[in-house]
């Protein structure tokens, strides 16, 4: 707030560093003309394009010294403002923070930096809690806290509430008739994708435009389990009755839901890895590089065991070459290659050095 005054409090801030480099110029202390602001940005993290454009000219050479109003003005976060004085360090760059007089150098200046540390993350976890208390609040009053916009909705300009778009509400209603129709993710994402219809698309107060994929088993079912679109506003496990219209009647929105539950594989055997399959979470499908997943089935009573691409799951086994593998050929042939690990002492050194290394 305030950075579009005539002299705000960034102009403030880089008037008193000019001054204390004024005052060095015994030791030839020069205010390099480029500046580091990063107005509206938070420094709780350090993905902000000022800082990272500060590290990139460090990494380079152009700098000797960085310097602040308040040490906090670089990181609130104790870790990550240990993690920049020591990338200064290494590139032999000092740090000095004009409002708070400490030489690192010395015990007493690193258990000083180190209290103020202490509160300047403090301060953030604080304003962090008070933030969260306020969006729930908002959400428990059905009121619209931002993010994402839904799909069906526009967002006004001065925020804090949506509104219908008529021509994606229409997609909504067609979305959940269709499921009903064909209680099949995939295959009404197949059919969704052909008609032209993506997800909700917009821009970013930054003007990067934003969504507007295609439609998978993932999305769709994101879109079909969001209360949103009844009137209500989640919280958790709670809903409350929004101040936003409804798109979906309850009655077609519970059909779906039931619909959709009827329809759920057995996860918790598969999280259970129930049926042994010893490559989950490590095998890749080389077609679309999408992970391969377990996918066991049954016949006559005899369990067949499959690793089945994500990305077919997602658009239909048409969309890729790859599809399913049999895991028991797979896994014998990872264990064979492992026991010649273990077979050629030579092999097995080198294996050993990597592991050791990595």
């Amino acid at each position: 707030q305030g950075l579009e005054q005539e002299f705000n409090s960034l102009d403030a801030q880089r008037e008193a560093a000019e001054s204390y480099i004024a005052s060095q110029q015994h030791d030839n202390w020069i205010a390099l003309p480029d500046r580091y602001d990063d107005g509206g940005f938070s420094a709780g993290t350090t993905d902000r394009p000022a800082l990272k454009r500060l590290r990139a000219d460090i990494e380079a050479g152009k700098l000797d010294c960085v310097i602040v109003y308040k040490f906090d003005r670089l990181s609130r976060r104790m870790l990550d403002f240990f993690q920049l004085l020591d990338e200064f360090e290494r590139h032999c760059v000092s740090f000095v923070s004009v409002s708070q007089r400490f030489d690192t150098s010395t015990p007493v200046g690193k258990m000083t930096m180190n209290i103020l540390l202490s509160f300047a993350e403090f301060e953030r976890l604080i304003i962090a809690d008070r933030t969260r208390d306020k969006i729930q609040a908002a959400r428990r009053r059905g009121r619209w806290t931002g993010g994402r916009p839904p799909l069906g909705y526009d967002t006004v300009p001065e925020g804090g509430r949506i509104v219908i778009n008529k021509t994606e509400a229409e997609q909504v209603k067609s979305i959940f008739q269709l499921y009903v129709e064909t209680p099949s993710l995939v295959q009404v994402s197949q059919e969704l994708n052909p008609r032209g219809w993506r997800q909700k698309s917009w821009v970013a107060k930054t003007g990067r435009p934003c969504g507007g994929g295609k439609w998978n088993k993932v999305n769709l079912r994101s879109l079909l389990k969001n209360s949103l679109y009844t009137g209500r506003q989640r919280l958790g496990d709670e809903t409350f009755e929004g101040d936003h219209d409804r798109i979906v009647p309850q009655k077609l929105f519970d059909q779906v839901q039931r619909l959709m539950v009827g329809n759920r594989s057995d996860g918790g055997a598969r999280g259970k890895n129930r049926h042994g399959f010893l490559l989950r979470g490590l095998l890749r499908c080389s077609a679309c590089d999408a992970a391969m997943i377990p996918h066991p089935t049954k016949n006559h009573g005899r369990v067949y065991r499959y690793y089945s691409c994500t990305g077919a799951q997602k658009q239909g086994y048409a969309t890729c070459p790859s599809k399913s593998v049999n895991a028991d050929k797979v896994e014998a042939f990872v264990v064979d290659q492992i026991r010649r690990i273990g077979a050629d002492p030579a092999l097995q050194d080198e294996t050993f050095r990597q592991a050791v290394a990595q």
